[in-house]
């Protein structure tokens, strides 16, 4: 399998971001970390193992960028209002950077999303504000609401990164358009921590007329890289 690292200056976050990829061709997969996670972290918990078969016959190819969370959500140092302006900084990278290195390493039209726990939040955040860019979008045991990083702390640029509480206010039909087009996954189960979060979730995108795939595993698998690992397999 080809795997390539990659390591570069940000001038969005003024600082150095890394980036593996796995494969050559196919539909280009975007996987973003989950909470405080790494751009290894996909490979080292076996994730990438499950894709392989499907990575070496060019179906897809797998970006990891590095995440900011430390800096952002979770960096309790700082003000809630330079958590969100950090997590602003890096959604620029990943528009400006990350995803034109994307679209010079693979020319596809198709653009896919992922993640893991607070992964799947980024995944469901980066693709309802983008909709014009992103074609597929999978969380697995996604979170989508913020406030609990904010400290009681909330402003117009808190609402616009929390899908729980800008989706329902959203009347705009050039979003809602493209969301109708996307294919949208939501994956949880019935021991997850994060299950209620997807079910709220896709009901307001029912509320929406947004198709999307609500699956709730049973057998009691809780929130965690056992479950995940299924889910790759039978996602992509």
């Amino acid at each position: 399998m080809n795997r390539e690292y990659h390591k570069g200056y940000s001038q969005e976050l003024n600082r150095e971001m890394e980036v593996l990829v796995f494969g050559r061709a196919g539909m280009p997969l975007v996987v973003f970390p989950t909470s405080m996670g790494r751009f290894f972290e996909y490979e080292d918990r076996g994730m990438i193992g499950v894709l392989a078969p499907k990575i070496e016959r060019d179906e897809v190819q797998v970006f990891c960028p590095d995440a900011v969370d430390l800096e952002s959500w979770y960096n309790k140092a700082v003000h809630p209002k330079q958590r969100v302006l950090r997590h602003l900084q890096y959604e620029r990278y990943l528009l400006h950077e990350f995803l034109p290195f994307v679209r010079w390493k693979n020319p596809a039209s198709l653009l896919a999303v992922t993640g893991c726990s607070f992964g799947g939040y980024h995944a469901v955040n980066f693709s309802l504000k983008h909709p014009a860019l992103v074609t597929h979008c999978v969380s697995m045991s996604g979170a989508f609401d913020i406030h609990p990083f904010l400290d009681g702390y909330y402003d117009d640029d808190c609402y616009f990164n929390c899908p729980q509480d800008f989706l329902p206010n959203l009347s705009d039909d050039w979003f809602l358009s493209r969301y109708r087009q996307m294919k949208i996954v939501l994956g949880s189960a019935d021991w997850d921590m994060c299950l209620d979060q997807n079910v709220k979730l896709s009901e307001k995108l029912k509320q929406k007329a947004v198709s999307h795939w609500l699956d709730v595993w049973g057998n009691h698998f809780q929130h965690d890289w056992p479950l995940w690992l299924g889910m790759a397999g039978k996602y992509f």
